[in-house]
């Protein structure tokens, strides 16, 4: 029965130890960004520091390896429980040293979760388990925890109960381990009313940090925004959150700001009508992107088009655009116009299983931020948006900053011209963003901007289209290479280049 004990605590430790790990990789690349780097060095360093701990775990004496197994279970439910919530909030309200308290606990978790393994292979064998019976099923049990905690983490965990309050679960299955040994081997263990104490202790706090996840959580996006939060979510892909200060609206995926309502007419009035404008016989419009129904909003204005179909991936942002008062009323109710249908997946793995064809194509996706979103913006994912235009149609694409972020806008120029399409740059000045770029492109056509337009706008008219078009020397077109996908250059030049121009 106490090897069946100890087999069972290997898989829940193998869990608990994999979860903090994948919370401090999630958490990181939700704040940081390039979660590709986040991961690869926070795996790094938490597997350094398994090796650490289980170096030390020799310098525990035979007598004494329950007692420290149970001080490791009730350390690491501590603080790899605690570690969200205080990652979090030292990223709201500090800042500077967020880095520091990440890897110093990604380490200290790492260290003892690696002599938790170690210990209970001793205690085993100190009970006459056979050495190859021994190994095989530690390392049995400690690869089925990690296998279980992968899959429950995107699916189940993230999405629903959200890092924080995982983060606080997790801790409480390493103090249930550390009960349950104290209960099994009470025979065997010294100063067990201490060790009680101490445990209920963790556990309490552990539980009333599960309860209080959700206010720990404004709390610290409080300090991270500032404004007053309306709504936030977090789903299997980002973090969502809107504030308000006023009359003003923002969205905030992963921290970073999407839309001010104050301003965002701007931004989508020159995402969409240069194209529109232009295709007075457009029938049939996609949008990639742009969940929040504002840039359908626009495409909607246009009395001609019969089908707009938006594809996100993300079924918590479209719901919430379709649903909320507020954000029903910013985008004029788009989604629940009878042209308008919503399809809630990849991108890229829609537009291989259709084929439909548009007049007019609008990307608005997030920016090249990561690994994951940079395909968005690579050679083979425009290819196949040409492959899915009408030959004098037009697509537009947001582009982020040409003053800011001038190597990552001509890369995706480049990367649009290298299948073919024939560009036309242009940027237009938002007061959220500052200098904001976009492209157009064509497979065939060559580009007039208008002369006017036969809706009324607030921000566009002759003016102001003219000056999009023309780009000032300190805009000046850059010679970049495309992007590809199996070098993602498009995301390290945008890195490169918000890192100069962010404090």
């Amino acid at each position: 029965m106490t090897k069946k004990i100890l087999i069972l605590s290997v898989f829940v430790v193998a869990s608990c130890g994999l979860a903090y790990e994948l919370i401090a990789g999630a958490l990181a690349s939700y704040l940081l960004g390039d979660s590709i780097l986040q991961f690869s060095t926070i795996i790094g360093c938490y597997l350094f520091a398994m090796g650490v701990g289980a170096h030390l775990s020799k310098y525990v004496k035979d007598e004494d390896v329950l007692a420290r197994f149970v001080d490791i279970e009730l350390a690491v439910g501590l603080i790899g429980g605690v570690s969200a919530a205080l990652l979090f909030l030292a990223f709201s309200w500090m800042g500077a040293p967020f880095r520091t308290m990440l890897y110093a606990m990604v380490f200290m978790v790492g260290a003892m979760v690696g002599m938790e393994v170690p210990l209970v292979m001793r205690a085993l064998n100190a009970r006459q388990t056979g050495f190859s019976e021994l190994v095989s099923r530690v390392l049995t049990f400690d690869y089925l925890g990690a296998l279980a905690v992968s899959l429950l983490f995107p699916l189940v965990l993230a999405p629903h109960l959200g890092l924080v309050r995982t983060g606080f679960m997790f801790g409480m299955l390493n103090v249930g381990v550390a009960l349950w040994t104290i209960y099994v081997f009470r025979r065997e263990l010294e100063n067990l009313t201490g060790r009680l104490l101490r445990a209920s202790a963790v556990l309490v706090a552990l539980v009333f940090g599960f309860i209080g996840a959700d206010r720990m959580t404004q709390f610290g996006e409080h300090g991270l925004f500032g404004d007053e939060i309306v709504y936030s979510t977090t789903t299997p892909y980002q973090r969502l959150v809107i504030t308000r200060w006023k009359d003003d609206l923002r969205l905030y995926i992963n921290g970073n700001l999407q839309f001010s309502s104050r301003d965002e007419y701007r931004y989508h009035e020159a995402l969409v009508h240069p194209a529109m404008e232009a295709l007075p016989w457009a029938r049939r419009v996609l949008v990639l992107g742009g969940g929040d129904g504002l840039a359908l909003r626009e495409v909607l204005r246009y009395p001609q088009v019969e089908q707009v179909t938006l594809v996100d991936l993300d079924p918590a942002m479209t719901q919430a655009f379709a649903r909320r008062e507020e954000l029903v009323k910013l985008n004029q109710g788009a989604f629940s116009d009878k042209r308008v249908r919503v399809v809630n997946a990849d991108a890229a793995i829609w537009l291989q299983n259709t084929e439909e064809m548009f007049d007019a194509v609008i990307i608005d996706f997030p920016d090249p931020s990561s690994f994951a979103l940079g395909k968005l913006y690579s050679v083979p994912f425009y290819g196949m948006v040409k492959q899915h235009m009408a030959a004098n149609g037009l697509l537009v694409v947001q582009s982020t900053s040409p003053f800011f972020a001038p190597h990552a806008f001509w890369t995706i120029d480049a990367t649009l011209r290298e299948v073919g399409l024939r560009t036309s740059p242009y940027h237009a000045y938002v007061p959220s963003f500052g200098e904001w770029g976009f492209i157009l492109a064509s497979p065939q056509r060559e580009y007039k901007p208008p002369e006017s337009y036969r809706l009324p706008m607030r921000y566009l008219n002759a003016e102001t289209t003219r000056a999009m078009f023309s780009f000032p020397p300190d805009m000046k077109p850059l010679p970049m290479e495309p992007n590809r996908l199996n070098t993602q250059s498009l995301v390290n030049e945008f890195e490169r280049d918000w890192r100069r121009s962010i404090r």
